[in-house]
């Protein structure tokens, strides 16, 4: 004996589809405008007589716009010193390098609570300059 089976069709609710169309609007027009921060606008200060700072485990950026990047994410001051002491980790004295790059344009109001914040996390600061006889 054969039961027929009851055939149902699921209907998607057409305020649904709309409520859906809209949310991935949203999601695409955001992304559209989101900026590319990859881009660092940054020129380094120069000095005569440079030597090589070897490898580092944390790298400090200030850039054009006075934005300030740790490892390439960007991050405000009043983190920064937990952030470097929370990537410099347990690491013996002289491995315990900090690049410091600040653009040739910014003023020392801006980079000297970042040295501050390098020197409570116990980091030692390296200054990046462009050697001024290199052309």
């Amino acid at each position: 004996m054969k039961i027929k089976r009851k055939t149902s069709r699921a209907e998607v609710p057409s305020m649904a589809m709309g409520d859906i169309a809209f949310n991935l609007l949203i999601f695409f027009v955001i992304l559209a405008r989101a900026q590319d921060d990859s881009h660092l606008q940054w020129t380094p200060a120069k000095a005569a007589n440079i030597e090589s700072a070897g490898n580092s485990r944390v790298s400090i950026v200030v850039d054009k716009d006075n934005k300030l990047y740790l490892n390439g994410g960007e991050i405000g001051v009043g983190q920064l010193a937990a952030a470097i002491q929370e990537e410099l980790g347990n690491a013996p004295a002289g491995e315990r390098v900090v690049l410091l790059k600040v653009h040739q344009e910014i003023l020392a109001q801006r980079f000297e609570p970042v040295i501050e914040a390098i020197s409570e996390a116990g980091g030692d600061l390296v200054h990046i300059v462009e050697d001024e006889n290199k052309k």
